[in-house]
Order: C-alpha cells, then structure tokens, then sequence
C-alpha cells in the first residue's frame, strides 16, 4: 500500500522542508496544471526539475496539461520516478507511454471521472500504473466522488485479467475515513493532500492511512 502525498496542500514557499516532512512516504505527488486542460495553473518544468534535485522521496508527477505528447517526455528526462498522463489529453497514448518508459521513468495513464475505465483498457500493456480520478481535476481539497467507486473496482479486475503488475492509483478526496474502502475495492496506491499535510504529525498521518489501507486490502 502506497501513500503519496500531494504537494499542492503543502506550503508553496517551503518545499524543501514540506518534503522532508512526508519522507516516510512512497512517493511525493506533483500536479503540474496548464489551466488549459484543467482551470488552475501550479507548476512547470524548472520547479519539477528543483523538486527532483532536493526531495528525498521518488517524485511521482501528474500531468493536467495540453500537449501532453510533446511536454510528457521532458518531465521523465529529469529522472522522476513516475510521470502520469491523461488518456483525455493524449492523442497517442501508446507511444507517449513507451517514450516515458523509453526516457528511464513509468509510464501512468490517468483518467477522469467522467472518462470510462475502457478508454485506458488497450493501453494496459505499456503501462506501470493506472490513476482512477476521483475528483473533477484541477483543485485540491474536493471530497471523494461516491460515483467513480465502481470504476476502481472494475480497473482492478481489468488489471487483474490482463495478469499485468500494474500498480492502481486512486487521486481525489482521499481520507484516513475512506482509504480503507479504496484499498478493498483495489486501489494499491493513494494520493492524499490536505489528509496528509494538515496533519501536525505527517509521519504518524501517512503512517494511519497505510495501516487503514492495509486493513481493506485484507478485507479483500
């Protein structure tokens, strides 16, 4: 069970310290948004490139931008561990997966609420991780949207047939009071911001949501 928290909740003018204070996570979580694909603008390529430089934890990037097949390919030459792109954005998903793979990163497909599980179904083969949004992305903070539930389960058992390690990722309203339901459905790996990075005690928190994580895995 993966805990990856995302620094859009964290202090903007503290990076450094904000990801020292989640180092007992999996990976830091990097929403970089063009305010084209989705309506807000956060980060680009040169604050990416900082954060690999300093963080000490994998860097796990999320691309919400336009131009995606072009721009993608750049975010993985800085050797993060993981770049994510949207199927919605892609007008090439396959090689844009192999070229991510290809510049030494995985390679992740995300999708939106609205998008069907299908969509990201022939691409399966070139990826490392599949993300289920389940907010409308764009803005942190959003409660979990009950609705997109049945597509982490309906991923779970796609992945599960193709009989690919392919790792599933849940992004959008993730709570210490709903992880576990997430982990049972079959999401392997969380993104949590305002959870993780309210919490006085980071550590203790990723620490909580592991546990409660672990605990539907179980429940399996």
């Amino acid at each position: 069970m993966r805990i990856h928290p995302s620094i859009l909740s964290a202090d903007f003018a503290k990076f450094g310290e904000e990801l020292n204070s989640i180092s007992s996570a999996d990976s830091a979580h990097v929403d970089v948004m063009d305010n084209h694909f989705v309506p807000n603008l956060t980060f680009g390529l040169p604050v990416v490139e900082r954060l690999q430089q300093v963080s000490p934890i994998p860097i796990d990037v999320h691309l919400m931008i336009e131009n995606v097949d072009i721009e993608g390919p750049k975010y993985a030459d800085l050797g993060v561990d993981s770049v994510t792109f949207h199927v919605e954005a892609s007008k090439n998903p396959k090689q844009l997966a192999r070229n991510l793979r290809a510049s030494g990163s995985k390679a992740a497909a995300a999708i939106k609420p609205k998008t069907p599980v299908s969509e990201a179904m022939d691409l399966l083969a070139e990826l490392d991780m599949l993300l289920i949004m389940t907010v409308e992305p764009g803005f942190g903070g959003q409660p979990l949207l009950q609705e997109t539930l049945p597509k982490i389960a309906e991923a779970a058992k796609a992945i599960e047939a193709a009989g690919k390690k392919i790792m599933l990722q849940v992004d959008g309203g993730v709570t210490e009071l709903n992880v576990s339901e997430l982990a049972r459905l079959g999401a392997d790996s969380f993104v949590a911001g305002s959870a993780v990075f309210s919490a006085p005690d980071r550590t203790k928190q990723i620490e909580v949501l592991r546990k409660a994580a672990v605990a539907g895995l179980n429940n399996r």
